[in-house]
């Protein structure tokens, strides 16, 4: 749970200077667990660290502890819910700023070796880039090197603040582990959390939304079960119960 409580905006500009190659890219803002307004009825979703660049361009940074958690249908939903976020009434549909969805995995998702997978749409009948503005990227949490992004995956891999290679990810770690405020401060997105699941299922009761919060958490496969049961509120056993259902 805390590696998505890691990204402010200083952090959330490094990650993605890295992982997209802009080393000028400009961060001007970044909400981390950012819950996206949804369609009536729709599956609503809620990002780990949502940004917004200089220019205009939109970052979803998710960090994934299992394969599951990043299926391309997934990062096709995120996409899609980000342009009904940020296009308006009146709005011209040119005017749907570049979208950004980044999947940080644990493992190898391609099993190619490559640091990083970006996904684009193109017109097979010309092989030339559709450019509609959405752009998918799988970074290999795996992937090691002397390399900037080698070196970032090492740090998000990593335990000690102290063994990390950019001081930015280390300070940023001791204050979430260390410092009451960043302690109190984790703990406070991990309650909204809990809270907004919550406030969704009160028409069909708490316990339904107690089990939303759950099913959320095991859909997103990067949780403890541990951490589902403090957030959800509900026993470890009926966390197996729901996971053994969805598996079926």
């Amino acid at each position: 749970m805390m590696i998505s409580c890691l990204f402010n905006i200083p952090l959330a500009e490094l990650v993605l200077r890295i992982i997209t190659k802009k080393p000028d890219l400009i961060i001007t803002d970044c909400e981390t667990q950012k819950g996206m307004k949804r369609l009536a009825g729709a599956r609503s979703v809620c990002l780990d660290a949502y940004g917004t660049d200089s220019t205009g361009k939109r970052y979803d940074l998710e960090v994934q502890r299992q394969d599951r958690g990043a299926d391309p249908h997934r990062a096709r939903y995120h996409a899609s819910v980000m342009d009904i976020e940020n296009l308006h009434s009146g709005q011209e549909f040119k005017e749907l700023p570049d979208t950004y969805i980044i999947f940080i995995l644990e493992k190898d998702f391609y099993g190619q070796g490559d640091a990083v997978y970006p996904i684009e749409r193109i017109n097979l009948a010309t092989g030339k880039a559709f450019e509609d503005g959405e752009h998918i990227l799988y970074v290999n949490g795996e992937y090691r090197g002397d390399s900037d992004i080698g070196k970032l995956m090492h740090d998000f891999n990593c335990m000690r603040a102290d063994d990390m290679n950019f001081e930015l990810m280390a300070e940023r770690t001791r204050y979430l582990k260390e410092n009451p405020k960043g302690v109190q401060e984790m703990c406070k997105i991990m309650e909204d959390m809990r809270n907004e699941s919550l406030k969704e299922g009160i028409k069909r009761g708490i316990k339904e939304g107690m089990k939303e919060t759950a099913l959320r958490m095991l859909d997103a496969g990067k949780y403890a079960l541990e951490e589902i049961v403090n957030i959800s509120g509900l026993s470890l056993e009926e966390i197996n119960q729901l996971k053994a259902e969805r598996n079926a």
